[in-house]
């Protein structure tokens, strides 16, 4: 694991014209330039050190996800590299080009009707498989090292140094599973850097309408847009 990231650069960011706005810089994050081209594999090779470090992966385990896509792309890849078979546990919507990315590194594709089924569908799959559900809904907060070791925010606080302005007023992160914005959060926090954060939430996601009424933990969402926004509240997500 450790020479995988040692031999994989970091993402780019990518800085955005803004005729007319003087004074304004506006910088992306572009994760899609990973070695997978999933936005999702910092999280991935951060979940399966987790889960190599808690003695949950080893020889003969089954790594079983449940995905919308981008994160069964990265598992089926660090899988495939420690020689662990892979099942992504994902919604027929699911696109055909991210089932193609999940077998072009050795992993299966296990379709479930509906998106709330797929939860319930990975665990029992993990059970019958001698496998380790991963759960990235859960982990992905607390396998990530949010006081550095190449997080998404130490990264891009390294790679603004050289910049006009070396701390950003505003950054703005989705939600998927949360992993993203506790990491970002905390690191601010941990900095004591005085930026402020922004949840960009679909209009039907449950996250901002959690930070409003904290007694709503679900909702009956469509997205557009895969892997922003959810239906339910994952344990990832940490409002505060």
């Amino acid at each position: 694991m450790e020479a995988e990231a040692a031999r994989s650069a970091d993402t780019h960011v990518l800085r955005v014209p803004l005729p007319g706005l003087r004074g304004i810089d506006l910088y992306v994050k572009d994760e899609s330039a990973h070695s997978t081209g999933s936005l999702k594999h910092r999280l991935a090779r951060s979940l399966f050190l987790y889960g190599l470090c808690n003695g949950w992966i080893a020889p003969h385990i089954t790594i079983v996800e449940a995905s919308s896509g981008s994160t069964a792309v990265s598992k089926a890849y660090f899988a495939q590299m420690l020689g662990l078979p892979f099942v992504a546990v994902v919604p027929a919507s699911t696109t055909a080009e991210k089932i193609a990315e999940i077998a072009r590194y050795g992993g299966h594709s296990h379709m479930v009707a509906q998106s709330s089924e797929v939860y319930a569908e990975t665990a029992q799959t993990a059970a019958t498989s001698n496998g380790q559900y991963m759960d990235q809904f859960t982990y992905a907060e607390r396998a990530t090292d949010w006081r550095g070791n190449n997080n998404i925010a130490q990264s891009i606080f390294d790679q603004l140094s050289l910049e006009r302005y070396l701390v950003p007023t505003w950054i703005v992160v989705g939600a998927g599973a949360g992993g993203t914005s506790a990491t970002i959060g905390r690191y601010l926090r941990y900095r004591s850097y005085s930026v402020r954060l922004c949840l960009a939430d679909p209009e039907a996601s449950v996250f901002h309408r959690h930070l409003a009424d904290p007694s709503t933990t679900a909702t009956n969402a469509v997205f557009l847009v895969e892997r922003i926004g959810r239906g339910r509240l994952e344990p990832s997500f940490l409002p505060s």
